[in-house]
């Protein structure tokens, strides 16, 4: 960039060409000023004007640099204290945009759950939030394929395994299953199945077959012919079964106090108790887990399980008319359009972040603070001087301009008074 295509470089130009022009002024009037009064004042404002532009060069330049190169003191102020700065600029913006009471108001008046509704109802936005999702979770499948991800994801599935208590948990998921006699419910639906069970004429001739081949002394030849009871007493003994059976199971069912159904809590805790407590159970547990996790046909398995749940995830998120990424464009726009709807919901969310926010700003006001303080003190001096100079410069570059005028304003007043008080 050539000096005159750059804002600070110009200001800088104007600055010293009113210098230069003060000097050549201030020769001029001094070289004349045996001819008339007036050169005189001419020559006081000159010089008076040249006091000013070199004092208010110094004064600017000293905020960035040593002035001429030279180790004055007080000079380079900004380099100087740096580190000053960035602690200052810290403290500046924790008090006054990080204090809580000023991060509360902002949030009471954000209204952050009707922002996120309406963004997300926003077709355009729903549609880029689903790509980027799709594009997150292709990175996460191919890395999927990785040999070394794979081995790591079955090291550490096998060892989570190896400390599940099986005898445990399966008394833990049967006591949750017969909490408050759910379990009851369970066997009135095993005992209807039974009963519809007895009462189909398949089941029926297969029972009354299985009897009638118990009965078979009862077969004998009378008269040179056989003569056979084993049919007939097996249909009347399944008949007999069936009915028997289909009555116990209708009495079992109305009532909830029946001798029977006691018996079945009484086993159902029994088992509870002993998948709990009993070394025994909890062994074979132990056993059966590692006899699984040890079988090459389980390990073989859900290694093509897992390989073709990759294959397909990595094919439709590859796929333009992706169907995990519409499933997530429209549940995008739902959830939208239900926050949008329901102004409780809302309500809640903007409660429960008015609830967490104090906590999060106590707690990382200060990390911010060492943040921003260590970042100021961390940068190059020069690359930070020159980008407040490019930002400030031109500005400062006034003062330079206003300091030759005023000074030559002074300094012809001042030698107005002295020739009318000499």
């Amino acid at each position: 960039m050539s000096t005159w295509n750059s804002p600070l470089a110009r200001m800088k130009a104007i600055a010293l060409g009113l210098l230069l022009l003060a000097a050549a002024l201030y020769a001029l009037a001094t070289h004349m000023a045996a001819a008339h009064p007036a050169w005189g004042y001419l020559a006081a404002f000159a010089e008076a004007a040249m006091v000013g532009a070199i004092a208010d060069w110094f004064a600017v330049t000293a905020l960035f640099r040593h002035p001429l190169g030279l180790p004055i003191p007080h000079t380079a102020i900004i380099p100087r204290k740096q580190a000053r700065l960035g602690r200052n600029l810290a403290d500046f913006i924790c008090t006054h945009f990080l204090a809580t009471p000023q991060v509360m108001a902002k949030l009471e008046a954000f209204d952050a759950a009707a922002r996120l509704a309406g963004w997300l109802r926003q077709p355009s936005n729903a549609e880029a939030l689903g790509r980027q999702l799709v594009g997150i979770a292709r990175y996460g499948i191919r890395a999927l394929r990785d040999e070394r991800v794979r081995r790591f994801i079955q090291r550490s599935a096998t060892a989570k395994l190896r400390e599940v208590d099986l005898a445990g948990l399966g008394g833990q998921l049967l006591d949750l299953l017969t909490h408050e006699r759910r379990h009851q419910a369970m066997l009135d639906e095993v005992l209807a199945q039974l009963d519809a069970l007895l009462q189909d004429e398949t089941v029926q001739q297969r029972i009354a077959a299985g009897l009638s081949a118990e009965f078979s002394a009862l077969r004998f030849r009378l008269f040179g012919k056989d003569i056979g009871l084993d049919e007939k007493a097996g249909q009347w003994s399944a008949d007999k079964v069936v009915r028997r059976v289909s009555a116990l199971i209708g009495e079992i069912s109305r009532d909830d106090q029946h001798e029977l159904r006691g018996k079945f809590d009484g086993c159902v805790a029994s088992v509870i108790a002993r998948l709990k407590e009993d070394p025994a159970f909890r062994l074979k547990g132990e056993q059966i887990r590692e006899q699984l996790l040890a079988h090459p046909a389980v390990a073989g398995y859900l290694r093509g399980l897992w390989d073709e749940l990759v294959d397909w995830l990595q094919a439709d998120l590859a796929d333009a008319d992706s169907t995990i990424r519409r499933r997530l464009i429209r549940l995008s726009l739902r959830l939208g359009e239900a926050l949008a709807a329901d102004e409780a919901m809302r309500r809640w969310l903007n409660d429960q972040l008015l609830e967490v926010a104090p906590t999060l700003v106590e707690r990382h006001r200060e990390d911010i603070r060492r943040y921003i303080a260590e970042r100021v003190a961390a940068w190059d001096s020069a690359e930070l001087v020159a980008q407040l100079e490019h930002n400030v410069g031109k500005d400062l570059q006034f003062i330079r301009i206003n300091g030759t005028l005023v000074g030559g304003m002074v300094g012809l007043v001042l030698h107005g008074l002295t020739r009318l008080l000499g």
